[in-house]
C-alpha cells in the first residue's frame, strides 16, 4: 500500500514523525511536502498535492494522509477532489469507522490535539480497517461521487 503525506506549518513536526514511523513499519510512504518549515505556507498546496497523488496512483488501494492545526482545513479541501474521501479523525473509534463505513482514502489528522503516540495508533487502525463493502455503504459512495 502506497501511502502520500502531506502537512502545513501546524502539521509539520508531526508529520515528519509519522513518516519515520510509518518507514520503519514497512509501509511505502511518499512525503509530498512540506519539506522545510514554513509558516507562510498555506494547506491547500498540500491537500491538492496528495489528493492528485492518490487519485492518479498505480496502486491498487493508495492512501493519503494530511496533517494541519485542526485538520479541518486540509479535510476540507481534499475532499474537493472527486474521488477522495477524506475524513477527519482523533481517535481509534472515528479513524475506524471512516474505513470501515466510508471507505475513506485520505486520513485528516488535527495536528494541535494529538502527541505522537496517539497518532500513530489512530494512523494504524485507520490503514488496518478494511472497507466493509456493504450495500448500503457503496450506495452511499457512489451518491457522494454522483454530485
Amino acid at each position: 500500500m502506497k501511502v502520500y503525506i502531506g502537512a502545513d506549518h501546524n502539521g509539520y513536526g508531526l508529520k515528519n514523525k509519522l513518516v519515520d514511523y510509518l518507514k520503519r513499519a514497512g509501509y511505502d510512504v511518499e512525503d509530498l511536502g512540506d519539506d522545510h518549515l514554513d509558516p507562510e505556507d498555506d494547506f491547500p498546496v498540500f491537500a491538492a498535492r496528495v489528493a492528485t497523488a492518490v487519485l492518479s496512483s498505480s496502486d491498487p488501494e493508495p492512501r493519503g494522509m494530511l496533517l494541519c492545526g485542526s485538520g479541518q482545513g486540509v479535510c476540507m479541501a481534499v475532499n474537493r477532489f472527486k474521488g477522495v474521501r477524506g475524513s477527519l479523525c482523533w481517535d481509534q473509534a472515528s479513524a475506524r469507522e471512516a474505513r470501515n463505513d466510508d471507505d475513506a482514502n485520505v486520513l485528516c489528522l488535527p495536528a494541535k490535539l494529538l502527541e505522537s503516540s496517539e497518532a500513530n495508533v489512530i494512523v494504524e487502525t485507520w490503514l488496518n480497517t478494511p472497507f466493509a463493502n456493504a450495500a448500503r455503504f457503496v450506495r452511499r459512495i457512489k451518491e457522494m461521487d454522483s454530485y
